[in-house]
């Protein structure tokens, strides 16, 4: 069997400033067969090479999104990331008259850290929702692409973390990264289900 191909996208606005982002990217880094991209790094200028994204996106057979959570969401470039790469006709939707899923039958692995605890995170925290409230925008958008949408990992309280939790944290990272596909939830996990956008629900070049 092959060795498998991961993508590491990391978005982080301040890395240098980061309490988790930088050494789970550090970690990445060192294991082989893992692409990292630093897209604040990459794009300061905020101009995607989208070409160079999907090649490197298609190539992978895991894609890793890594960002701290900021306003419930991701940070602005790796939103621009999904609306540009991620584009109608290559990675969901129809092209010459036919489904287009470039990106289907690949996993994508959410990396998550938030300043707030886990308590935070709770009906009666100050942010009034469970995490995985805030995680179908994700989900679904894995779904649209033919994505396999894995379990998140997601590290609550950032700022807070003692030396030691923060090296446990990026252990189990590490850990999963060099062991994918090899994970005992991924063989209870369900095919990702169909999504497909009937082409009334997009605009052709004569609407635009």
């Amino acid at each position: 069997m092959a060795t498998p191909s991961i993508l590491v996208l990391v978005a982080h606005p301040a890395l240098q400033h980061s309490q988790v982002n930088r050494p789970l990217m550090q970690a990445a880094r060192a294991l082989p067969g893992v692409q990292v991209r630093d897209l604040y790094a990459l794009y300061p200028d905020y101009v995607i090479d989208v070409a160079a994204e999907q090649a490197a996106a298609a190539a992978a057979d895991l894609i890793v999104w890594q960002h701290p959570l900021q306003w419930y969401s991701m940070p602005p470039l790796m939103k621009l990331w999904l609306d540009e790469v991620l584009a109608h006709g290559w990675a969901y939707g129809h092209a010459g008259g036919r489904v287009t899923q470039a990106l289907r039958g690949k996993d994508l692995w959410l990396v998550l850290s938030t300043g707030g605890t886990e308590a935070a995170y709770h009906p009666q925290g100050y942010n009034r929702y469970f995490m995985d409230a805030f995680l179908p925008p994700y989900e679904q958008t894995a779904a649209l692409c033919g994505l396999r949408f894995l379990p998140p990992l997601v590290q609550h309280g950032a700022h807070q973390l003692t030396p030691e939790a923060l090296h446990a944290h990026v252990d189990v990272y590490a850990e999963r990264l060099r062991h994918y596909p090899d994970w005992p939830e991924i063989a209870e996990l369900a095919e990702c289900p169909e999504c497909q956008v009937p082409l009334r629900d997009r605009p052709t070049a004569k609407d635009i």
